[in-house]
């Protein structure tokens, strides 16, 4: 079975406690089956008034012990097997939570934030439940229903024979219902990962709903997703409904014909008292596994369901990866060198020009600045250095090397990068500021806080640098999360630099002094600028202006003013600006 394949190794890993968890599940089901022996030899001495109070006791005895191992057993296999298929549900997630991060950026544009996370839950309970109490009813379904069966010939075979005739019905029933539940399955869980996307996304944008006075009508679009949902579990429920009712009441019609043909036989003498109530008891051990053939379905189905949406994000390989012999040099020195290149964005549909014929070049120690209107396509110009896109045509090299056969992660080591939105996890400033660089010293720490400008903002926190600032940095303002930001940025000790729009939030005095800190690692490191605010390319070696995806102007900060085109006007406006302000 090509679904098997996923859970396959982690079956094999943990097979010692499932082999054992299984032996002592066979040692329940021999006790569950030599009770009814028990019971019959006794309710033979009862009838034949062949015993005494003694003899009772013994047989209560014998029963109390059957009972007392089957609940020590019992625990054994509980242990064992389900502990297997939490550690089976724990493998499956860690490969997944791997694979997803090894997914460029792009991917996210197919699978959503809530689609994942219903896979990473949901899915992953499916396979447990299936790999865990599914091998139980299984076994179940095996062994003591085969085992009883046989016990109940050894009783009287003609009898045996009446009480199976529902048996082919639920063989029948079995494989109607196999595909309706695995087509509802898969559609019940699709419309779970489409409501996990919608609460995130809710709660996510939770200010914007508040700032817009949306909140009645969110409510009402969450009551529609949910409506669906539940639209789409009640269509399943229809199978799932019928499926223990259809088992119990066919286990019945077994009773039905042993209680009436097998009360003759007592009647009659063909079979004891003893036999009659022990062939019930049979029959009690066999209403678990017919019932559990319905359960099985059930789970197996909804098990293989999860199983092929988790392979589905699993068959995606990742775009960008190493090269089969990638370069692993023992220095990067930051000389970058682009060459006419061109990068599309896809959608389901085209793709889409973003960036055009881009070249340039930067000695170790220089300076880029990069300007131009929103949407120009500055960020992903500096994205496609550390690889977080690929660039479709033209090259990128970094000292003479390209940056698809250097080393993935001694590429991404070799640069700082500060995103044009910068995020911040939900720990503390500490934990934020480390982030890149974990084993960074309280010397380097607190330097990087000063070239941030962000000494004096977490002095006035009363637990400065254990400041929790809550998801997203919530209890911080924009320029606070930038600056921290910077700071993470600044403590990574790497020779190549990127910063995205550094100084967007905060004010012209720290914007200022910050510009004066990215010029003092002038020489040391080599910087690319992405910024609104032209101040800060003052002194870079070079500047390029991108407009519409093309070079669109290039030179020093000087010229540029001079040149009378984009960059020249809008530095004017902004200088005005400053005046006035």
């Amino acid at each position: 079975m090509k679904s098997f394949e996923l859970i396959k190794p982690y079956f094999i890993e943990r097979r010692p406690d499932l082999i054992w968890g299984i032996a002592a599940l066979l040692v329940v089901d021999a006790f569950q089956l030599f009770i009814p022996r028990i019971i019959k030899w006794a309710v033979d001495d009862i009838s034949a008034m062949n015993i005494t109070p003694a003899g009772l006791l013994t047989y209560a005895l014998y029963i109390l012990g059957a009972a007392l191992m089957i609940g020590c057993f019992r625990y054994l296999w509980r242990v064992l097997i389900f502990g297997a298929s939490r550690r089976i549900e724990e493998g499956i997630r860690e490969k997944m939570f791997r694979h997803v991060q090894l997914m460029p950026a792009t991917y996210f544009e197919t699978f959503t934030a809530g689609d994942i996370m219903a896979h990473a839950t949901n899915d992953l309970k499916n396979i447990r439940m299936a790999s865990g109490m599914g091998l139980v009813a299984l076994t179940d379904t095996i062994v003591l229903g085969f085992a009883s069966i046989f016990f109940m010939g050894y009783i009287n075979v003609n009898l045996t024979l009446m009480a199976l005739i529902p048996m082919p019905f639920i063989a029948f029933f079995t494989k109607i219902f196999s595909k309706k539940l695995f087509a509802e399955y898969m559609t019940v869980q699709a419309g779970f990962s489409d409501l996990m996307e919608l609460v995130r996304e809710r709660f996510s944008g939770i200010k914007i709903i508040k700032a817009f006075n949306r909140e009645n009508f969110e409510s009402d679009s969450f009551c529609r997703g949910s409506e669906s949902y539940v639209s789409k579990n009640m269509s399943l429920v229809k199978y799932t409904g019928l499926i223990f009712p259809m088992m119990i009441f066919l286990t019945n019609i077994s009773l039905a014909i042993v209680i009436f043909i097998g009360g003759r036989q007592v009647i009659t003498m063909t079979i004891s008292p003893g036999d009659f109530v022990a062939f019930i008891s049979y029959l009690g051990l066999l209403t678990w596994p017919m019932m559990a053939i319905g359960w099985v379905t059930n789970m197996i189905q909804r098990g293989m369901a999860s199983v092929q949406r988790i392979e589905k994000i699993l068959a995606h390989e990742p775009e960008i990866r190493n090269s089969d012999n990638a370069l692993v040099p023992k220095k990067i020195f930051g000389e970058i060198r682009v060459d006419e290149l061109s990068f599309n964005y896809k959608n389901k549909e085209r793709q889409i020009p973003v960036l055009e014929r881009i070249s340039f070049f930067l000695n170790p120690g220089e300076t880029l600045g990069i300007a131009g209107p929103p949407g120009s396509g500055k960020t992903t110009l500096v994205s496609l250095l550390p690889r977080i896109f690929d660039a479709a045509t033209g090259g990128i090299t970094i000292d003479g090397m390209g940056i698809k056969e250097i080393d993935l992660e001694l590429l991404r080591r070799a640069i700082s990068f500060m995103p044009q939105e910068p995020f911040l996890f939900s720990g503390t400033i500490r934990d934020n500021l480390i982030y890149g660089d974990p084993g960074a010293g309280e010397e380097r720490l607190i330097k990087s806080i000063e070239m941030a400008r962000l000494t004096e903002t977490i002095a006035s926190f009363p637990d400065g640098l254990e400041t929790v600032i809550g998801e997203k940095g919530v209890y911080l303002s924009g320029g606070q999360k930038q600056r921290l930001a910077l700071a993470r940025t600044f403590l990574k000790d790497s020779p190549i630099v990127i910063l995205d729009d550094p100084v967007s939030q905060v004010d012209m005095e720290t914007a200022m002094a910050i510009s004066e800190t990215i010029r003092s690692l002038k020489g040391h490191k080599t910087i690319i600028i992405v910024s609104h605010r032209f101040s800060v390319f003052k002194h870079a070696e070079k500047i390029i202006v991108l407009k519409d995806g093309i070079i669109s102007e290039s030179g020093r900060h000087d010229e540029l003013v001079e040149s009378g085109g984009y960059y020249a006007d809008a530095y004017e406006m902004q200088v005005t600006e400053e005046r006035i302000g």
